[in-house]
């Protein structure tokens, strides 16, 4: 049943008694800088050290962010004392490889999403860090913002009722150029791996691992998925998703139970507001804004500040991203790629 009222959103704020941890920074592109801006503007948290195969870009990126370390090598920064955790944003291709290096020297990983390019990589990682006993965790941040606590707490009621459709969509125009990341295979490109994910991981939150996957899409001259429409089967529920690196698209997503409907705005795995609606024809529909100050990258300190919440909690893993979910995650991609490839 809709609830009269909203719930609050369980956030992780900056002085909820977390640990202020050492980050080492791997690979200082632009996604790397807004997370560092984010840690050193709403968090506890520090950035010790950064590191890339250029030392001049680790240098320039450390000289604009007064981080003292500027290191020209991964093995460098794995070999500091002063650095607890490893935010690893180079090319996804790249991640598994590097989670590993810093897992066995004892380091915790925040690696971001795609975790790895393969759920057989993301499962090598995820036994590296159970047997070493360090936290790894995909930097999916959709999973700590405050819409996503609100909608988890509406969901374990049973606001909704039986959810029965999910449905999310996440597009960007991004111009064909040979030498981009994103059309290039060899790096883990294409539509779903770096777009089409957050509508699998949100479909996967509120449904779990489907039954069944269906996929269809168009391929690039250069060997990728440039789109990708997915149909996930949940017993009596469905989820329908959409990726593409051709076009920018509306990049909302909504859930359609029994009871009630939740529409959320575009971005939808940005901070960002919805809307829960009853099923009954003409019921009056709640409006839910996020109370939080943080907005855009900003709002990346949610999962800085959760991990150390996490680690100073003596977990290995996040209770609301687990390891096993993101290697569920990475199957259905897996196999949504493959049957988009095979056409």
């Amino acid at each position: 049943m809709i609830p009269s009222a909203l719930p609050e959103p369980d956030v992780f704020t900056a002085d909820s008694g977390e640990p202020a941890l050492r980050w080492g920074i791997v690979g200082p592109g632009w996604i790397a800088g807004e997370f560092a801006d984010a840690l050193g503007a709403h968090t506890a948290q520090r950035v010790v050290a950064v590191a890339s195969r250029s030392l001049d870009r680790a240098e320039r990126f450390a000289a604009e962010r007064g981080i003292e370390n500027a290191l020209g090598s991964v093995d460098a920064l794995l070999a500091r004392s002063d650095v607890d955790v490893v935010y690893i944003a180079t090319p996804q291709s790249d991640h598994a490889p590097t989670a590993l290096a810093a897992i066995a020297a004892g380091k915790h990983v925040l690696v971001e999403k795609p975790f790895t390019v393969t759920a057989a990589e993301a499962r090598a990682v995820a036994d590296a860090a159970r047997a070493a006993g360090v936290f790894a965790m995909e930097a999916m941040w959709s999973r700590y913002l405050p819409q996503a606590s609100v909608l988890r707490t509406l969901l374990a009621d049973g606001a909704l009722g039986a959810v029965r459709s999910v449905l999310a969509d996440h597009g960007q125009a991004i111009p064909f150029g040979p030498d981009h990341r994103l059309f290039r295979p060899e790096l883990g490109g294409g539509a779903l791996l770096d777009l089409g994910i957050y509508a699998v991981q949100f479909a996967s939150m509120v449904l779990g691992t489907p039954d069944r996957v269906t996929a269809r899409g168009r391929m690039t001259e250069s060997g990728v998925d440039a789109s990708g429409s997915l149909v996930l089967e949940h017993g009596a529920a469905q989820a329908v998703l959409h990726t593409t690196i051709a076009a920018r698209t509306p990049t909302t997503a909504s859930i359609a139970g029994t009871e009630g409907t939740i529409d959320f705005a575009g971005p939808f795995y940005n901070p960002t507001t919805f809307t829960i609606s009853a099923a009954a024809h003409g019921s009056p529909a709640l409006h839910w804004q996020d109370p939080t100050p943080l907005r855009g990258f900003a709002a990346l300190a949610w999962e800085a500040t959760a991990l150390a919440r996490f680690v100073g909690e003596g977990r290995t893993e996040s209770p609301l991203h687990t390891l096993d979910e993101t290697i569920s995650i990475l199957e259905t991609v897996d196999t949504a790629r493959a049957q988009i490839a095979a056409g």
